[in-house]
């Protein structure tokens, strides 16, 4: 275990915001803990594995494939009791009860496949997609995925490929009961479909996709701040994100049982940019907030890597598309989580960025996330989630917490 000094990256690299903002935001933060691991047998396995299957891609199309034996691989136990948690919300969406706090991010399942085996992988949520109204092949070019060990992260330039909402939809509603009985939830992410430019026609499009997802669902994710197809991202657009999001909440009104929507935001954007944000999520009555989205691959300069600029480039090459994931992230999401917590207290978050061990699970409930998202871990920890579990259990222990349910930090 390390401690680094924060480097709060996000709230200076955009369009908008000071250097005086930034400085407000770092004060107000003691640094950051970088709970490590200790590579294991499994991790040896992993890596042989990466070596026979080299190109990224095929083994993001694997892994679904990978969880369904789950239940098969040992060890076989499903999280411990104690790390069971219900998340209620303020506006009193309906109660999501999850058999451990760590979700499956939006990408990690493109295609709703074999979704109840994820709980045999220790999650408790997964979140599918994201989808658009139709399907979609995604960016043209390839690769579309690098993986940079030196920083445990990747970049991702996929371009929201998807099989579309009703296939999507269709799939969930197939698994959510199972799901249920193993204590797992599973949510929807939405996107706007790439290439409509009036913003009228987006927003039907977005609310035609969003509608089909509620149904199905346990709870939405609206994705506004996907940077993987080279368009304007809807969290830079102030005026039209305060549109779409009163068109959605304003449809949720007519929608039975009442469900908790989360808005995803970018962490790139700047102080004055992502109070704004804040403001419009806030006013627009959204039940939550995802925190955050990959960072902007073209502007990983801010991040301060191992991995030199020139070899993150060639995903980046076409357009500036793509997205930085991994433990580079998780410098900013603790800070940003205690930031917006202490603004925003009744909205609920999911916690998502750097996430790799079980102790920073923890330390984000701390600071006032509801759960944690992850994926790009398990391209470098074999039985990844499993692990963060019992890491989870043995940080509660020491801390002599019982129970994550009921749970309350203090402040």
């Amino acid at each position: 275990m390390r401690r680094e000094r924060l480097l709060p990256y996000s709230y200076n690299v955009g369009n908008t915001g000071s250097m005086s903002d930034t400085l407000k935001i770092e004060q107000r933060s003691q640094g950051v803990v970088h709970h490590d691991y200790r590579r294991g047998p499994g991790d040896l396995l992993l890596e042989t594995i990466k070596r026979m299957v080299r190109n990224p891609e095929t083994r993001h199309n694997l892994f679904a494939t990978y969880a369904a034996m789950a239940d098969a691989i040992p060890p076989h136990a499903r999280p411990n009791l104690d790390l069971e948690k219900t998340i209620r919300f303020q506006d009193r969406s309906v109660p999501l009860t999850l058999a451990s706090p760590i979700m499956l991010a939006a990408g990690g399942n493109k295609h709703a496949n074999h979704l109840a085996a994820y709980a045999g992988m220790g999650f408790g949520a997964v979140s599918v997609g994201s989808a658009t109204r139709e399907a979609r092949e995604g960016n043209p070019f390839r690769p579309r995925m690098r993986m940079f060990p030196a920083d445990r992260s990747m970049s991702n330039s996929m371009g929201l490929n998807n099989p579309g909402i009703e296939a999507i939809a269709t799939e969930v509603d197939k698994a959510l009961g199972k799901c249920h009985r193993r204590k797992m939830v599973l949510g929807i992410s939405v996107a706007d479909t790439p290439g409509i430019e009036e913003p009228d026609a987006k927003i039907a499009e977005v609310l035609a996709t969003f509608r089909r997802a509620y149904r199905a669902a346990d709870y939405i994710e609206l994705n506004v701040s996907c940077p993987n197809t080279g368009e304007n991202r809807m969290d830079t657009q102030e005026a039209f994100l305060a549109e779409l999001l009163h068109e959605i909440m304003e449809a949720r009104k007519g929608l039975a049982p009442k469900k908790a929507v989360l808005v995803k935001l970018s962490p790139d954007l700047s102080a004055r940019a992502l109070d704004a944000n804040l403001q419009i999520i806030s006013d627009a009555g959204v039940t939550g907030l995802v925190l955050f989205n990959t960072f902007p691959s073209d502007k990983a300069r801010y991040l301060r890597m191992s991995t030199p600029e020139s070899e993150i480039m060639p995903v980046t090459g076409s357009e500036g598309k793509g997205g930085l994931s991994g433990r580079i992230l998780y410098k900013n999401t603790l800070p940003a989580v205690q930031y917006i917590r202490r603004q925003l207290p009744k909205l609920a978050i999911f916690a998502c960025g750097g996430v790799d061990h079980g102790s920073k699970v923890l330390d984000l409930l701390d600071a006032g996330a509801d759960a944690v998202q992850c994926y790009t871990v398990i391209a470098y920890r074999w039985n990844a989630v499993r692990k963060m579990n019992r890491e989870l259990l043995e940080a509660m222990r020491a801390r002599g917490i019982q129970s994550l349910d009921g749970y309350a930090p203090t402040a």
